[in-house]
């Protein structure tokens, strides 16, 4: 990869800046123990993208009531029940999901040669919990509250556009959904870069299944950060 063709970098961020795999597992395993139902982490991942994916189709609305539609398709699946006031326990812990250990130091690097923006399907004030994990100033934010859509939509993609005032084919997208990221923005003239996180020990990803090919796969951002700044 040309990577002297690129201005910019947008990034996802859950998924790809912050481990939202662990912070959902924490989040919903002491209802699923307390409710004495055993379940693989791995199924609840995988049913977790699903789930997701179904309640973010059809009309917008907010996030924070897309996870509560969430975690009631989970309830309803593995059998563990919400008590009152944890209707929104998903939201509420986002801001405990912590960044991947390289994410602050990947991006300082990253940021000395290039602008970097987030791309997020969240709301704005779902994003303030995470902002100060992720170690820089950032040059944008675009979450779906202000697009009024979620990714694989392209609203997010054509507003990093109009906001960094550049055109697709100088900004690289980087992501772990190849589904919700790399598809849409390879169909916009973006670079992509597919942090593939599964890599390692396998297993579904909380994003789901995507079959769009990336022009770079790396298994972290260190990797990423590496060849980008190795690249002059």
């Amino acid at each position: 990869m040309d990577f002297s063709a690129f201005k910019a970098i947008t990034f996802d961020c859950y998924g790809t800046l912050i481990d939202w795999e662990a912070g959902i597992s924490a989040a919903l395993t002491p209802l699923i123990r307390r409710a004495g139902v055993g379940v693989d982490p791995d199924v609840l991942l995988a049913a977790y993208g699903e789930a997701e994916r179904a309640a973010e189709a059809g009309p917008f609305r907010p996030y924070r009531e897309v996870l509560a539609d969430v975690g009631r398709r989970l309830s309803e699946q593995f059998g563990f029940a919400r008590r009152e006031g944890e209707e929104h326990i998903l939201a509420d812990s986002i801001r405990d999901w912590p960044a991947f250990a390289e994410t602050p130091e990947a991006l300082r690097q990253l940021k000395a040669r290039f602008r970097l923006a987030v791309l997020s399907n969240i709301d704005d004030d779902l994003f303030e919990g995470s902002r100060s994990k992720l170690g820089v100033k950032l040059d944008a934010v675009i979450t779906a509250q202000q697009v009024r859509s979620y990714k694989p939509g392209r609203g997010h993609f054509v507003e990093a556009q109009r906001r960094l005032e550049l055109p697709a084919e100088s900004i690289l997208h980087v992501a772990e959904s190849r589904f919700h990221d790399i598809e849409p923005a390879k169909a916009l003239g973006f670079g992509t870069v597919w942090v593939n996180r599964h890599a390692l020990h396998g297993g579904p990803s909380a994003s789901g299944e995507g079959a769009a090919e990336p022009d770079l796969e790396v298994a972290d951002l260190t990797t990423l950060a590496r060849l980008a700044t190795a690249a002059g």
